[in-house]
């Protein structure tokens, strides 16, 4: 089964640097009417929560500049940034980097109990499995966001 979870890991990250790299530099930072965020801030987002919930919990560490959960956490919002953003291909690039830590669990790892419960999770396995569901539904609002906003770009003729 951890073999399985790992998988998912490449697969899903796979289509997230697909979709990362497939939206214009031009619209990254777009964010359109009804939606709190921007294409850049979901790049961010899964980055972060991945981190914390795959890496943090377990090493007690991060390979992430600090700032990142002043920019990425649940509840932030690019309007509200200040200090040193990332671009979005800077992102990319450490997602990229963060699915080689990733693949570098041992797989026994997953089936460990947390220290203490974690939002209702008492496994690292738990963790993965939300990970995993969380950035599959932040790849497709980056789909929609994208469709989106090109839809609304005066040269798409619409």
């Amino acid at each position: 089964m951890t073999e399985l979870v790992f998988k998912q890991f490449e697969l899903a990250r796979g289509w997230c640097i697909e979709v990362a790299e497939s939206v214009p530099e031009e619209i990254v930072h777009v964010q359109p009417a009804g939606f709190n965020n921007t294409i850049q801030w979901h790049i961010g987002h899964i980055l972060t929560v991945t981190e914390y919930f795959m890496l943090d919990i377990s090493k007690k560490m991060s390979y992430l500049p600090a700032n990142y959960s002043e920019l990425f956490v649940p509840g932030t919002k690019p309007a509200e940034w200040k200090g040193d953003v990332p671009t979005a291909n800077e992102l990319i690039t450490q997602l990229k980097d963060q699915l080689v830590r990733l693949q570098q669990i041992p797989a026994g790892h997953l089936n460990e109990l947390l220290e203490k419960p974690l939002f209702g999770f008492e496994t690292y396995g738990e963790c993965a499995g939300f990970a995993l569901l969380h950035e599959a539904l932040h790849i497709g609002k980056m789909k929609e966001m994208k469709r989106v906003i090109e839809y609304k770009l005066p040269s798409s003729g619409k």
